[in-house]
C-alpha cells in the first residue's frame, strides 16, 4: 500500500531526482524508493548490522510457554466477559 510522504528537499536535489526519472524511465517514486533501498543496505553493512544477534533472547520468558498460554486466555475471557454487560 502506498503512503504520501511529503518532505522538503533541496531545489538540486529534486531536479536530479526529475532527470534520473527521465534517464531511467521510470517514476520519480521509484527514483526514490530505490534510493532509499541502496541506502539502507549500505548503512546496514557499514554497521555490520545482524537482525538475530540484535533480537537474540528477544523472545525469552521468565514464564513456561503454558503460562503465557493461560494468561492470555484468561485475559481474553475477562474482556469477553466485560463486553457482554
Amino acid at each position: 500500500m502506498d503512503k504520501i510522504f511529503s518532505a522538503r528537499i533541496d531545489e538540486s536535489a529534486a531536479n536530479q531526482i526529475g532527470r534520473l526519472s527521465q534517464r531511467l524511465h521510470t517514476s520519480k517514486k521509484a527514483v526514490i524508493e530505490r534510493a532509499i533501498e541502496m541506502y539502507a543496505a549500505h548503512v546496514d553493512r557499514a554497521e555490520h548490522f545482524d537482525v538475530f544477534e540484535q533480537t537474540c533472547g528477544a523472545w525469552s520468558r521468565d514464564e513456561s510457554a503454558k503460562q503465557i498460554v493461560e494468561t492470555t486466555r484468561k485475559a481474553f475471557r475477562d474482556s469477553m466477559h466485560r463486553n457482554r454487560r
